[in-house]
């Protein structure tokens, strides 16, 4: 009996694959900073068993009427809004993701893109190899603490509660707004269940970590900003249509608010001349969440368990539903 045939959409390291070659014939787009392109996913999709996609891979009803023989499409990431889940579903292929393995490396960066940008360490990194650094002076490139101030979480799932119990050891004092209220969070952290609007109006520090829906796109708008505090810094570590970028720069302009960290954009890879980049105020990464090698490794890992285990029969080991 021949070997089922999973296609991973990028180059990943061989290390990591060969233990699942002898369960499957795998084959790699061959590069691992590129996309895959559409007419080789439409080839691969008609004749692969199994496939492991990334966020930027869009699996729709289009190239879903190639997939003759797919069972199964593990997706290299928590959120799977890239997948057309109910075309998924009615032509009986299983989806998966990857929760838990990436939780602590996205929390840690969700914090370390909060202090950068609150102490505005990447202005200052420019100040000092641009010569401008001459002398000191009191208020030079002064930024805001995080002990005492209040964050405020959007979006309390295992992400949200990791940056929360990272918050509690700066000395913050912690909001969340979320679609159910976590009572085990409440006790642990003393984290206070707030509605949207008035965590917006009390968070000195706004972190988005919600998932992106069609409730939540565009969730961060103009209102939303003119209901902050002009000194509130404004996170984002979710998906970049969670926001309104136009009333996001806005409000950065007129001092709506102070600064803002992103790590996602509406549109991936970001036009350099975006106008959010010319912002000395705004922090800017390449969606980079859970950018460690141990989680990325662990992520690979956890997609092809995934895979393996439909194409033997037995249950995916993180379905989306």
């Amino acid at each position: 009996m021949s070997k089922p045939y999973v296609y991973i959409t990028r180059q990943v390291p061989e290390q990591l694959v060969e233990p699942y070659r002898e369960i499957a014939n795998i084959g790699m787009w061959k590069h691992d900073d590129l996309p895959v392109d559409q007419e080789t996913l439409e080839k691969e999709m008609a004749e692969a068993d199994g496939i492991v996609t990334m966020l930027s891979d869009k699996v729709n009803e289009e190239i879903l009427q190639k997939a003759k023989r797919l069972k199964v499409i593990a997706n290299l990431a928590v959120g799977y809004d890239n997948l057309d889940l109910k075309v998924i579903e009615n032509r009986g292929i299983v989806a998966t993701n990857t929760p838990d393995v990436l939780t602590e490396a996205t929390a840690d960066l969700t914090f370390a893109l909060l202090l950068a940008t609150g102490r505005r360490l990447i202005e200052a990194d420019q100040f000092v190899r641009q010569g401008k650094w001459k002398q000191w002076s009191p208020f030079l490139l002064a930024g805001s603490e995080m002990n005492q101030k209040n964050i405020g979480i959007v979006g309390m799932g295992r992400i949200g509660e990791a940056v929360a119990r990272r918050a509690k050891g700066f000395g913050m004092e912690i909001l969340y707004h979320n679609r159910t209220k976590k009572e085990e969070a409440e006790k642990e952290l003393a984290a206070q269940f707030c509605s949207f609007e008035e965590l917006l109006e009390k968070s000195d520090f706004v972190v988005c970590l919600t998932p992106l829906t069609d409730e939540t796109k565009g969730l961060f708008n103009k209102d939303a900003f003119e209901r902050m505090k002009q000194t509130a810094i404004f996170i984002n570590v979710s998906r970049g249509a969670v926001v309104d970028e136009e009333a996001l720069y806005d409000a950065l302009v007129s001092g709506q608010i102070r600064a803002a960290g992103l790590d996602v954009f509406q549109q991936e890879p970001v036009d350099p001349n975006h106008p959010l980049l010319s912002l000395n105020q705004v922090v800017c990464l390449p969606h980079i969440g859970s950018a460690s090698e141990e989680t990325r490794e662990a992520m690979i890992k956890l997609c092809l368990d995934n895979v393996t285990s439909v194409l033997q029969g037995k249950p995916p080991v993180t379905p989306i539903r």
